[in-house]
């Protein structure tokens, strides 16, 4: 592992682009990237698939429990993670363990900017695509308490 033997804070980065990643672009990666767009006015998120469903809104169950914080993720559309967006990301989280080693394999650049969003928890956000909205409730609570862990290098 890249940070062993390191604490969070002995770990210093300039981040403005940040790009959240996970499997079709349309139910976890917008969630991250609606919540910290709002965390991080001043900073870049963009949020693609590393199979997305391109040119689909998000899910209707992740724009309904989204708007129930009062939070509006209508206007996005999923998107294929390209080669372009990872030269331009100065971080990308992903979802799992299995994203952020086929994105290190397909760029090879992205060794040592890519990480699971439950890096520091070691934790995966399960995928809540085809299930009810209680699954995109519980992926959305660990995709926030995954995220302050990662405040003190983001901010």
């Amino acid at each position: 592992m890249l940070f062993q033997g390191y604490k969070q804070s002995d770990i210093l980065w300039h981040i403005d682009n940040i790009l959240v990643v996970c499997v079709g672009n349309i139910c976890r990666s917008p969630i991250a990237a609606a919540i910290m767009s709002e965390q991080y006015p001043n900073k870049h998120i963009d949020s693609a698939g590393v199979s997305a469903v391109i040119g689909h809104s998000a899910d209707p169950k992740a724009v309904e429990l989204m708007a129930t914080h009062h939070t509006d993720i209508n206007k996005h559309i999923a998107k294929q993670i390209n080669q372009e967006m990872t030269i331009a990301a100065d971080l990308i989280l992903t979802m799992s363990t299995n994203e952020t080693k086929w994105i290190e394999s397909q760029w090879p650049h992205c060794r040592g900017k890519v990480f699971k969003i439950g890096h520091w928890l070691d934790k995966d956000i399960e995928d809540p695509y085809g299930h009810d909205v209680s699954a995109f409730e519980t992926a959305r609570k660990n995709i926030i308490s995954s995220l302050e862990l990662w405040a003190d290098k983001i901010s």
